[in-house]
């Protein structure tokens, strides 16, 4: 890989938008008594999943266009990108932590793509710590990146033959203060199809929506259908978390429970599910439970 070139972003200039209208809190403080969870963030849970709205329909609709989703679906495998970080020296297969939490998304995804067969997943890993990652998937060479925090500077200076990175919902927040820029881990896409961003996406949410309703890898078929992508993909959420169960599976999966009583990760998990206990005080990545929610995105140019 060669160095990914950037261009020049003095024209954007987000102080000018700064001063010209004040910040967030400016500009609601003379609108609403009561911001709720329109709030900077300090710590509390963060996790909450969009509404996917009205998926029980009989009618399933045409599969939206794109090109990523049959390219990736006539290849029978998508291709995972992981960055790892410095320090990692293991194999991703039996990761944990941040690396195993983006493995199990990879592998998620091909569950959702090939209606459960998981394994179809080719995985490429890079260095965190350069920009090798992100040119792989603007060259087309991997199809996702996982394990990598969001880092805004390569969608605003890609240069313009690229099309910029879309960033899923995060699925995994860093404990920094609010004040400095929060690490935010999500699954990075191109911008150039946006069917399969959303699909990518409809992935990560589903953990979150999978938590919030009680509904863990057993009980997967509780969740809903979804047309959007087409007939041969309307199990997609259901296969997605027949592999990898609820947001609290994966994050007990890979950081570990230690709720008293618990002898076992099956049976710890299945405690936290049902009890909501947080063991382990996971700071911003639990069930928002209606405290501040803003964060900035970081490494803005």
């Amino acid at each position: 890989y060669t160095d990914l070139p950037l261009h020049d972003v003095s024209k954007l200039n987000f102080l000018n938008a700064v001063y010209c209208v004040g910040n967030r809190g400016e500009l609601v403080d003379d609108l609403v008594d009561d911001r709720g969870m329109n709030q900077i963030n300090n710590g509390s849970g963060m996790f909450y999943a969009i509404p996917f709205g009205d998926l029980d329909k009989d009618e399933v609709l045409e599969p939206a266009a794109g090109r990523m989703i049959p390219k990736i679906r006539t290849m029978e495998t998508v291709n995972c990108g992981v960055a790892i970080p410095d320090s990692f020296g293991g194999n991703i297969t039996g990761s944990d932590k941040i690396v195993g939490m983006g493995y199990v998304y990879c592998r998620a995804i091909a569950a959702a793509l090939f209606q459960g067969k998981s394994d179809n997943v080719k995985f490429t890993i890079f260095p965190e710590i350069d920009n090798s990652s992100f040119i792989a998937l603007a060259n087309e060479t991997i199809d996702v990146l996982v394990g990598g925090r969001i880092q805004r500077k390569y969608d605003f200076e890609s240069p313009p033959t690229l099309k910029g990175f879309h960033f899923s919902t995060p699925y995994y927040y860093g404990n920094e203060s609010a004040k400095d820029d929060v690490s935010l881990y999500s699954i990075a896409t191109r911008e150039d199809d946006a069917v399969f961003s959303s699909f990518v996406n409809c992935v990560v949410i589903a953990t979150i929506h999978a938590q919030e309703n009680g509904i863990h890898r057993e009980k997967s078929i509780e969740m809903p259908l979804v047309s959007l992508f087409g007939s041969e993909l309307n199990w997609a959420l259901k296969d997605a978390i027949a592999y990898s169960g609820s947001y609290d599976e994966i994050y007990s999966k890979n950081f570990g429970s230690n709720v008293p009583g618990g002898t076992g990760e099956s049976q710890t998990v299945q405690h936290n599910i049902k009890s909501g206990f947080d063991a382990l005080k996971r700071g911003r990545n639990t069930l928002n439970d209606g405290r501040p929610i803003l964060l900035s995105f970081p490494h803005l140019p």
